[in-house]
C-alpha cells in the first residue's frame, strides 16, 4: 500500500478530485445539514459524485469525511456515529473507485483551536484523530489526506494520531494559506514544507483558501525546500457574491493552465478544492496528458528560515489599580452593568458615588447573561472622563473573532483603558438572543495569551506590531467549581499565559475559597474575592439554578427564605455578604462586589465591616 502510492507520487503526476461540498450543495442539499452524514442517509448521491470525478480523470478520490470527527459531529447529534459515518464513507468510495483509483481518507481540522489558544486539550485532540483514523484505515483507505489545516501544531497532532493507528499508511499532509501566502502562525510556504517534511508523512502540500495564481506562487517557493512529493489543490478562484450567492469564477480552462504551470514547477499531485467540479478535474487531466513526461522544475532560491520575532519585555502598566495591587494595598472594585439603552447617565452617577466612597475601580460587564447592552469599552471611557473613576473592562470571547479581539485590545490600550478582565462569556442560548452566533475562536486561556503577546509587542501569530500594549490582564476563577481539579488546571494555564490578577465568582462558603487558595499556592497571583449581596430568596434560587458557575449553599438559600419582608431579605443578603467578606479578607488581596440590580447602596453597606 505504501509502496504503491509513494512510487506513483514520485514517478508520475497524480490527479486528485475536486470539491465534494460544492457538488453536494449543487445537488440540492442545503448547508444547514451535516454533509458527512449523507454517507448514511444518501450513499447513492455520494457514490455518484465520486464516479463523476473518476470519469473526469481523477487518480485519487477523497472520502466524504472531511468533518467527520467527533468534535464536529456532536453538535449535529451524531458524535456516537463517528465510526459508522467514516466507515460508510470509505465503503462508498471504494465501491466507486474499483482497482485503478486511490481512495484517500479525508481528515480535516477540528474547527476549534488547541489549548491555550482554544478549548481543546492536545491529548483530547489526538484521541479524536485516532478515532477517525481508525475507522478510515480499518475499512481500507489507500492513504490518509490531512487537509485544510491552518494551525501547524494541530496538524502535527493529527499526524501523531494517524501514526498511533498505523505505522505504514501513507499520509499526505496539506496546509492552507492566507492571501499573503502564510499559514496561521506566520510561516511562508518554504518554511512550512520544511516543518511538514520532518514529520512521518509521505507527501506534503497546500490546498484551499487561495486560487490558482497564488497557489502557483506558493509551490514555486516550496518546491526546492523538500524532496517529498508536493501537492497543490487550489480553490476555483476567490468566491464572488453574485445575486446573493457565492460563486467561484475560475473556469476549468483557467485551472488547467495553472495546473500545467504547477506541474512544470515540480508538483506531483494536482487537483482542486472549493468551488470546483468534475469539469475542472477533466481539464486538469487534459493538461497532465499534454505535458507529461515533459517536466521543467524551476529553480527557486530558498531563503533562510527567518527567526520568529522576539518578544519585548513587558512595560509596567500605567494603571493606578495595578500600582495599588503591586503595593499590596487591599483594593475594592464594584461591578456596574452597562445600560440596555443609549443613556449612560445613571451608571456614570453611580461611578461618581463609588469614587467618593473611596472605591478603587468599577468593573464594566460585557453583555452580562448574553444580553445586548452598551459596549463596555465605550462606557468605561465615558465613566473615566466624567467621573475620574478607574475602570476594569470585562472582555469576553463569545462575540468576536481573533482579528476583532486583537483590534479591540489595542484600541482599549490606546484609550488608556489598561485594566481588562478576560472571560469566556455566557453562551447566547441563556440570553435574549438564543439564535445568535457564538464565535468562541478562543476561550479565556487563549485570549489571555493574545493579550500578553500584545504586551510584548507581538500579535497572535508572533509577528511584531508597532509599539506594545500595557494591559493589566485579569481573569476569572471559581473557588466553588464542581470540578475543582479542572478549575485549578485552567487557572494555572491562565497564569502561565499572562494573567496578573484574578476576580472570583461570588463566595458564600469561605472554606471553598481557602481550599482553592491552597491549591493555587504554587502559581498564586493577586486575587479579589467576589461578593454578591443577595436581594431575595427568589434571587438566590435564580442565581443557584440558572446562572452558569454560581453555587449558593442550601443553608444560605434557607436564610434568605426565612426573611419575611422585602427589607428583611435585603438586609439578610447584606449580612451574609458582610460575613463572607469578613472571613475572606485576611486571605485575599481585594474584594469585587457585584451589587444586585446595580444597587450600589448594597455594595457600600457590604463594605461596612
Amino acid at each position: 500500500m505504501m509502496k504503491s502510492f509513494v512510487e506513483s507520487a514520485h514517478n508520475r503526476i497524480l490527479v486528485c478530485d475536486g470539491a465534494m461540498g460544492t457538488m453536494i450543495y449543487t445537488s440540492g442539499v442545503y448547508i444547514n445539514q451535516c454533509f458527512e452524514n449523507l454517507n448514511l442517509s444518501k450513499p447513492d448521491l455520494i457514490e455518484k459524485i465520486h464516479k463523476e470525478y473518476i470519469l473526469a480523470g481523477a487518480d485519487i478520490i477523497e472520502t466524504n469525511t472531511f468533518g467527520a470527527n467527533r468534535l464536529k459531529l456532536t453538535p449535529h447529534g451524531l458524535g456516537e456515529q463517528t465510526s459508522d459515518i467514516n466507515a460508510a464513507g470509505v465503503k462508498i468510495a471504494k465501491k466507486a473507485a474499483g482497482k485503478d483509483v486511490f481512495v484517500a481518507g479525508s481528515i480535516g481540522p477540528l474547527g476549534k483551536l488547541l489549548e491555550p489558544m482554544g478549548p481543546v486539550p492536545p491529548q483530547e485532540a489526538q484521541q479524536i484523530y485516532i478515532e477517525q483514523a481508525t475507522a478510515l484505515i480499518e475499512n481500507g483507505v489507500d492513504l490518509i489526506i490531512l487537509e485544510t489545516f491552518s494551525h501547524l501544531p494541530t496538524l502535527k497532532i493529527a499526524v501523531s494520531g494517524v501514526r498511533k493507528v498505523s505505522s505504514d499508511i501513507p499520509i499526505l499532509a496539506q496546509m492552507t494559506l492566507s492571501e499573503n501566502l502564510e499559514i496561521f502562525t506566520g510561516e511562508k510556504p518554504e518554511q512550512t514544507v520544511v516543518e511538514l517534511s520532518a514529520l512521518p508523512v509521505q507527501a506534503v502540500g497546500f490546498n484551499c483558501s487561495v486560487g490558482p495564481a497564488d497557489m502557483l506562487e506558493a509551490v514555486r517557493m516550496a518546491r526546492p525546500a523538500t524532496n517529498l512529493p508536493l501537492s497543490a489543490q487550489p480553490n476555483a478562484g476567490a468566491p464572488q457574491k453574485v445575486e446573493g450567492r457565492c460563486i467561484y469564477l475560475a473556469t476549468p480552462e483557467y485551472m488547467a493552465e495553472f495546473a500545467k504551470r504547477m506541474i512544470q514547477t515540480g508538483v506531483n499531485i494536482v487537483g482542486s478544492c472549493c468551488g470546483s467540479t468534475p469539469a475542472h478535474t477533466r481539464a486538469i487531466r487534459a493538461a497532465v496528458r499534454a505535458l507529461v513526461p515533459s517536466r521543467i522544475v524551476e529553480q527557486v532560491r530558498v531563503e533562510e528560515k527567518p527567526e520568529k520575532a522576539q518578544a519585548r519585555p513587558e512595560l509596567p502598566s500605567p494603571s493606578v489599580f495595578a500600582r495599588k495591587i503591586a503595593e499590596k494595598k487591599f483594593v475594592v472594585s464594584v461591578e456596574l452593568d452597562p445600560p440596555a439603552g443609549t443613556d449612560p447617565a445613571g451608571i456614570v452617577e453611580s461611578a461618581k458615588k463609588l469614587r467618593k466612597a473611596n472605591v478603587d475601580a468599577v468593573n464594566i460587564a460585557d453583555g452580562p447573561r448574553a444580553t445586548a447592552r452598551m459596549n463596555p469599552t465605550a462606557l468605561a471611557l465615558l465613566i473615566r472622563e466624567d467621573s475620574g473613576m478607574e475602570t476594569i473592562v470585562h472582555y469576553c470571547c463569545r462575540d468576536r473573532n481573533l482579528l476583532g479581539m486583537q483590534s479591540d485590545l489595542i484600541g482599549a490600550n490606546a484609550l488608556g483603558l489598561y485594566n481588562i478582565l478576560i472571560v469566556t462569556g455566557d453562551p447566547p442560548k441563556m440570553g435574549d438572543y438564543p439564535f445568535a452566533t457564538a464565535v468562541f475562536d478562543v476561550d479565556s486561556i487563549g485570549l489571555t495569551k493574545i493579550a500578553r503577546n500584545l504586551n510584548t509587542g507581538l500579535d497572535l501569530a508572533g509577528n511584531p506590531i508597532k509599539g506594545q500594549t500595557s494591559l493589566f490582564i485579569g481573569v476569572g476563577a471559581n473557588p466553588g467549581a464542581l470540578d475543582i481539579d479542572e478549575e485549578v488546571r485552567r487557572f494555572e494555564k491562565k497564569v502561565e499565559n499572562g494573567a496578573r490578577y484574578a476576580l472570583t465568582q461570588p463566595v458564600y462558603e469561605v472554606r471553598l475559597l481557602e481550599n482553592f487558595l491552597k491549591r493555587i499556592e504554587p502559581f498564586r497571583i493577586p486575587l479579589l474575592v467576589g461578593i454578591l449581596p443577595l436581594s431575595s430568596y427568589r434571587n438566590a434560587e435564580f442565581l443557584h439554578n440558572e446562572v452558569p458557575g454560581m453555587q449558593i449553599p442550601e443553608a444560605i438559600r434557607e436564610r434568605m427564605r426565612r426573611a419575611d419582608t422585602k427589607e428583611a431579605a435585603r438586609m439578610e443578603g447584606i449580612n451574609i455578604a458582610r460575613e463572607s467578606l469578613r472571613e475572606a479578607k485576611p486571605m485575599v488581596d481585594g474584594v469585587y462586589i457585584m451589587p444586585p440590580f446595580g444597587r450600589i447602596d448594597a455594595a457600600l453597606q457590604t463594605l461596612e465591616i
